[in-house]
């Protein structure tokens, strides 16, 4: 089945060049305030000009994962839609879109709105949208813009009257509007959203079908809530519910409208490889449009994901491994006792929910030196503002001591999903391995 990717205003996302750097952007350091970011760039700075704490990306590892994602769906005959509020970052979208992706996933309205500013013309809501003023601009937007796509989930009987109420409100007022697309949400005991059982899915079909106000496009679900671990349980709970997915399918497709072409949809970046194993026979029967909702590939990381994807430190599925373009960089600015240092970084700028952030590199301390690797330390705490980096104190003497005030080190992050949100600019480097790597980008965010 052809998967035609969505698109992405590239002259808004270019604008994005043009826009002044100043105090804002807690990555920009004083001397380049005022500039472009075209002009910062143009200036090739390197990495030992920018301020700690500072949260940088890869440039080669993106594009590694970015292009590693894509060809593995292709290989399937899978859609990928990345679920956008990982990075919130319209630059990122424009490559993922670029690379195939059918379309952008999205959490709520606000994020919604980014995609929309920025002209992605096919964007799928991970929830229900229950709110008339939301219902009401999302109905404006499909009318204004025929070109436009727009998914929203439902999980209850309940959650489609009220969309029906809304909407029919609307159009009594406005006139007449586009039917808004529904993805019908089965859920799994113990996981968050969704239909628990098979019957209740149903019924919530058979309301979307009977709106004139909304039209049923397909089944989804999400398996992450399931499951948070690689093991064998945990991978038989994962299929057991894409299976949930494909009997719901089967019996509602019935009612999905003629000339629309059903999606099935589920797949986040831990399970993906279970999710298009499931869903298979849909590929090869060619009746339904499986779609995976991955995010966080794009930059991976040193933690959960580097653990639990698929592509990771122990794979599942055939492709090259994705590789971490995540990284924090810190300054020691303290160390109070043995066996103890405090870096200028913390839960404000470093992601904790997914793990502690790891120590990999202390930067070079004369201008031309490699990067040395460190071991035997481990941050084991953040702070709003400070981290906690500690080692053996019998080792800790003059001569054996790891850091000293004043060293800068590189930081390996886990979970991206809350790495981006901290910062609103974020430096892209050439080769994060480097003395001292060059700026090349600068990714802005919007959360």
């Amino acid at each position: 089945m052809d998967h035609p990717a969505a698109h992405i205003d590239t002259s808004a996302v270019a604008a994005l060049r043009e826009e002044r750097v100043d105090w804002r952007h807690k990555a920009i350091p004083p001397a380049l305030w005022g500039r472009t970011v075209a002009e910062v760039l143009d200036e090739a700075p390197r990495l030992s000009q920018l301020p700690t704490p500072l949260l940088s990306l890869s440039r080669a590892a993106m594009t590694h994962n970015r292009d590693v994602l894509a060809a593995w769906c292709a290989e399937r005959g899978v859609a990928l839609a990345p679920h956008g509020k990982t990075t919130m970052a319209p630059q990122l979208w424009a490559e993922q879109l670029a690379a195939g992706s059918w379309a952008i996933t999205v959490a709520n309205l606000p994020q919604l709105a980014v995609a929309r500013a920025f002209g992605v013309s096919r964007v799928i809501v991970a929830n229900a949208i229950v709110s008339p003023l939301a219902l009401r601009w999302i109905s404006d937007q499909l009318t204004a813009d025929p070109d436009l796509e727009v998914f929203v989930w439902a999980d209850s009987p309940r959650t489609v009257a009220l969309m029906h109420d809304a909407l029919a409100a609307h159009a009594a007022e406005v006139g007449a509007r586009r039917p808004l697309a529904v993805l019908v949400e089965r859920g799994g005991a113990g996981g968050r959203t969704g239909a628990r059982d098979e019957e209740t899915g149903i019924a919530v079909a058979e309301a979307v079908a009977a709106s004139p106000h909304l039209e049923l496009a397909g089944v989804t679900g999400y398996e992450g809530a399931l499951s948070h671990s690689s093991d064998e349980a945990a991978l038989s709970v994962v299929h057991a519910y894409v299976d949930s997915l494909l009997s719901l399918h089967r019996r509602v497709a019935h009612l999905v409208p003629e000339g629309r072409t059903p999606v099935v949809s589920a797949g986040g970046s831990a399970y993906f490889e279970q999710v298009a194993d499931a869903l298979a026979p849909l590929v090869a029967s060619d009746e339904a449009r499986v779609v995976l909702r991955s995010g966080a590939y794009i930059t991976h990381d040193d933690g959960f994901y580097r653990g639990i994807s698929p592509l990771g430190s122990a794979p599942r599925t055939t492709g090259p491994s994705l590789r971490s373009a995540l990284h924090g960089w810190v300054r020691i600015s303290s160390q109070p006792e043995p066996g103890l240092a405090l870096f200028d970084a913390g839960k404000r700028d470093l992601p904790f929910d997914e793990g502690m952030p790891e120590a990999q590199l202390v930067r070079a301390r004369h201008t031309g030196d490699p990067a040395t690797p460190i071991t035997g330390v481990a941050v084991t705490a953040l702070n709003d503002q400070h981290g906690f980096l500690r080692w053996d104190p019998e080792a800790d003497t003059d001569a054996a001591a790891p850091v000293e005030i004043g060293d800068e080190l590189r930081l390996g992050l886990s979970h991206p999903c809350t790495a981006f949100d901290k910062w609103g600019l974020i430096p892209v480097l050439d080769d994060a391995d480097a003395a001292d790597p060059i700026v090349v980008d600068l990714v802005r965010t919007w959360f």
